[in-house]
């Protein structure tokens, strides 16, 4: 007879160690496997943006992330130069963030932690809140109306068992056999352009680097263009250099000496010390899955999207499809959340995807990406923060949203709009205790009302909770409710004159009026002025939210 589970996840990289971690998180009892034998060793996917380490602040695991990123806390920017060694230089940006001025919009910040370091970290976490099996391989599936049938191989032994399942979660990565064997197409521009990127030691690279203590330098040289990141700052590096298999060119023809002697030319020093200490091919690409659903099986990550990696969109789109994906399950096997629920994630998360991958092939132009040879573009560059923070649902598991709105717009602003992640702002409990907002957003809908008149919608909250059995958390804010919030010190643009201005201002409420946050973070539905009948306006919005 096979085992049992409500949620099997194939892929145990970045998206699927995420995806384990939040189910973990909201008590989904699941099984990882993955095929490989233990995490990456590969130093890649280092860009960790504000709205994926506020999932892993919620979560319980920011401080471990940025603890395995501390040797690079330091690095900061994008440098552009001829040679590292010549005169021609130029900073891309130069501060991720010049002045701390993101403190205002999130209580985390950008962390650069490399795959190879964040993954242990995930699955350290994962492990003890789920079954997470290394060196097994999911060898087919089958599903029914009410479940997925699969086959399993631990590659040690050999042995292989078969596993049922609720739901199938595919992260895969972007060759997914689960997305083949579904017929599941993709559309983009496909291949974009292709590199090496290869792992070295070089002692004295340090000195010729000197205090430019950056995240990626793109050096132009034609003997030695590419692009440098550092791994320690010190002897440990990775140079991507631009790879042409449409010209004929194979992994093979980067030998060693092939790719030591490029590296010395970018650096502009003949004699440096190179020693080669591994190589791996990689391809930029814009190709978003047609579907990301079949039946009881979703696609994640990679394996739904592949985009490019200047930006670092990738990795962390992926990491927020688990996250959108992972309470819509728990909602469902919670038996709060409707059959329309699972059917949102597709319509909220593909638009986005779609939105970001060309976003980053947009990126890649504006850095002049090495190996990709598209001309340059005009108009604006890309505002990374809209992409990051200002990703927005116009149709999903929502009430109200403006149906016509941009999915990324082009600057970004935290609104309080329906559709939007709700806007972040400190918090004081009765205990002292200061938090964000977001902290308070992770296992089920809450409503939040102003203290001053909030006790009806925390009538309306119980008696659509016992009505509905989705269980909704309200809370009060301001003086003699739940939490005090502090003053914000500017009111959003176009929200009144300049000066200090209080919380129903920054989420778009007038006097009485209410905001319904889901479980992601994301405002579900907002009264922005009082209501007749808050109950059963309530009702309604609560249904949308869990697709009742």
């Amino acid at each position: 007879m096979a085992d049992r589970v409500p949620v099997l996840i194939a892929g145990g990289s970045l998206v699927g160690l995420s995806a384990s971690l939040f189910l973990g998180r909201l008590g989904v009892p699941h099984l990882l496997v993955e095929r490989h034998a233990e995490t990456s060793r590969h130093p890649r996917g280092r860009g960790n943006n504000l709205r994926t380490m506020e999932l892993f602040r919620v979560a319980g695991v920011e401080e471990d992330v940025r603890a395995a990123a501390s040797v690079l806390a330091g690095n900061h920017g994008i440098l552009q130069a001829e040679t590292l060694s010549g005169g021609e230089q130029e900073w891309l940006f130069r501060e991720i963030d010049p002045g701390g001025g993101l403190a205002r919009f999130s209580p985390s910040g950008w962390c650069l932690c490399s795959q190879n370091d964040l993954e242990p970290v995930l699955l350290r976490h994962a492990a003890g809140r789920g079954d997470v099996r290394f060196n097994t391989e999911l060898l087919s599936f089958v599903q029914d109306a009410d479940g997925v049938t699969a086959r399993l191989r631990d590659r040690a032994t050999g042995e292989e068992s078969e596993v049922r399942a609720d739901y199938l979660v595919a992260a895969d990565g972007p060759r997914s056999p689960v997305r083949e064997r579904l017929g599941i197409g993709r559309s983009g521009r496909g291949d974009l352009f292709h590199n090496v990127s290869v792992t070295f030691r070089a002692k004295r690279l340090a000195e010729v680097v000197g205090d430019r203590l950056f995240i990626a330098c793109y050096l132009t040289d034609p003997a030695g263009a590419g692009a440098l990141l550092p791994v320690d700052n010190r002897e440990q590096w990775v140079f991507h250099l631009p790879w042409h298999p449409e010209r004929g060119e194979a992994v093979e023809d980067f030998t060693d000496a092939r790719c030591a002697a490029h590296i010395r030319a970018a650096a502009g020093v003949p004699d440096l010390d190179v020693e080669i200490t591994g190589r791996a091919p990689w391809h930029a690409a814009e190709r978003v899955a047609d579907r990301y659903a079949e039946g009881r099986v979703f696609l994640c990550g990679d394996a739904a999207h592949e985009m490019p990696p200047t930006g670092a969109f990738g990795s962390n789109t992926g990491i927020q499809d688990a996250h959108n994906l992972a309470w819509k399950l728990a909602a469902v096997l919670g038996g709060w959340g409707g059959p329309r629920l699972l059917e949102s994630y597709q319509a909220e998360r593909r638009p986005v995807a779609v939105q970001t991958a060309a976003r980053a092939a947009a990126r890649s132009v504006e850095h002049r990406h090495p190996g990709f040879d598209a001309a340059p573009v005009g108009g604006p560059r890309t505002d990374v923060l809209a992409v990051a923070l200002g990703y927005r649902y116009p149709e999903g598991a929502l009430v109200g949203a403006d149906a016509t709105a941009g999915v990324v717009p082009e600057r970004f602003a935290a609104t309080g709009e329906v559709g939007t992640r709700a806007p972040h702002l400190w918090l004081r409990g009765a205990d002292g205790e200061r938090v964000s907002t977001l902290d308070l957003f992770e296992r089920e809908p809450v409503l939040l009302a102003p203290a001053a008149g909030g006790g009806r919608w925390a009538e309306a909250a119980r008696a659509v909770t016992g009505e509905t059995g989705v269980p909704i958390r309200c809370l009060l804010l301001g003086e003699g409710g739940d939490y005090l919030a502090e003053p914000v010190p500017e009111p959003p643009a176009g929200r009144g004159p300049a000066g200090p201005v209080g919380w129903p201002a920054v989420y778009g409420l007038r006097e009485g009026g209410a905001v319904l946050v889901r479980p992601d973070g994301f405002v579900g539905w907002r009264a922005s002025s009082p209501v007749g009948d808050p109950a059963a306006a309530l009702r309604v919005a609560v249904r949308g939210v869990a697709g009742l």
